[in-house]
């Protein structure tokens, strides 16, 4: 059905339909009601190009992003997705194929040139900082995660108070130190890496060097082999589930035990890490709700309701069977 459908139904113009549509100017009563009666008998529903031709106003958003199939990318795409499209919004998805000048300005200019009523950014990665940098400022944007920036709206969760928790635990387990490997950060050091140093340096312990992992959850696997070899390391702290999970069967394919021998936790909740063996324990982060939030923020931005910039979440640490005390320790 189309617009041109419910004008010839009703009897009127396809203008009137369009000002019933929009409010946008009066309609007489009686016009109205046959407007409003043969929508519904027609179940007439406008797409998000009508409505945009009626109103004038974009009816889509886009994500800037790194990545979509990684867990944290995916649940919060897929959070401002299921709101967007409550609230009418087609969503544009484009992906920064890395932080170059050239990728960034690409894809940018690919996005921007569509009609939009906002923009969001995942800043989970270097491709999200550096896109910030460069986005123009005459549509709304949103970022998601990353740094604090009180230039623009943005949906965080609360990665360095969660991280430092997390490290705590492991110190309060008996732990010496608390072995760290990263995952590739948007900016010189995230937050996962930030609290898991406030702990250590707070505890006035040992901070050891940083280990960088790959997005790949295999290069966890080596990094859990060679971790396995030295006798100083007894926990370790991944930066995300996927590498924890990859840590874990490199400990394991090297005859070592976890958590008997070593400790290892996670960071994100991904579902995988409740089933894994043994079983993660982990940062839960509802990545969902972070991009319902992060709509809500773009939604006031959109309508000029001038609420609230800013929203942030702790997420809770969820202790399974992958940690627990050093070797040597009382288990009881």
């Amino acid at each position: 059905m189309t617009i041109a459908d419910v004008a010839a139904l009703a009897e009127v113009s396809i203008p009137t339909v369009s000002r019933v549509l929009t409010g946008a100017a009066t309609v007489s009563p009686a016009k109205m009601a046959r407007v409003e009666r043969a929508i519904k008998v027609l179940d007439y529903r406008p797409n998000a190009a009508a409505r945009m031709l009626v109103s004038r106003k974009p009816r889509t958003v886009a994500i800037l992003t790194g990545d979509t199939s990684h867990y944290g990318y995916a649940e919060t795409i897929r959070g401002i997705e299921e709101s967007a499209r409550a609230e009418g919004y087609a969503v544009l998805i484009a992906v920064i194929e890395n932080a170059s000048d050239e990728a960034v300005e690409k894809a940018i200019a690919v996005t921007v040139s569509q009609p939009l009523a906002g923009l969001f950014v995942l800043k989970f990665d270097a491709q999200g900082s550096a896109a910030l940098q460069r986005i123009p400022r005459n549509i709304p944007v949103v970022a998601l995660s990353g740094l604090r920036d009180t230039s623009i709206p943005q949906a965080m969760l609360d990665e360095v108070s969660a991280a430092e928790e997390l490290t705590d635990y492991l110190l309060d387990q008996g732990h010496q130190t608390v072995h760290h490997v990263r995952i590739p950060p948007s900016r010189r050091e995230d937050g996962r890496t930030t609290g898991w140093k406030r702990s250590l340096r707070r505890a006035k312990c040992e901070i050891p060097e940083v280990l960088d992992a790959t997005w790949d959850p295999l290069s966890g696997v080596a990094i859990g082999a060679q971790l396995f070899t030295r006798k100083d390391v007894t926990a370790v702290f991944c930066g995300n589930d996927e590498i924890a999970m990859g840590v874990i069967r490199g400990i394991l394919d090297a005859g070592g035990r976890v958590p008997q021998d070593v400790s290892v936790v996670g960071f994100d909740g991904h579902p995988l890490g409740e089933i894994w063996s043994p079983p993660l324990t982990t940062v839960v982060q509802d990545f969902v709700d972070m991009g319902r939030r992060g709509f809500e923020l773009m939604r006031q931005e959109i309508e000029g309701l001038g609420g609230r910039r800013y929203s942030k979440v702790r997420p809770p640490l969820v202790v399974r069977g992958s940690s627990g005390p050093p070797p040597g320790a009382n288990r009881s």
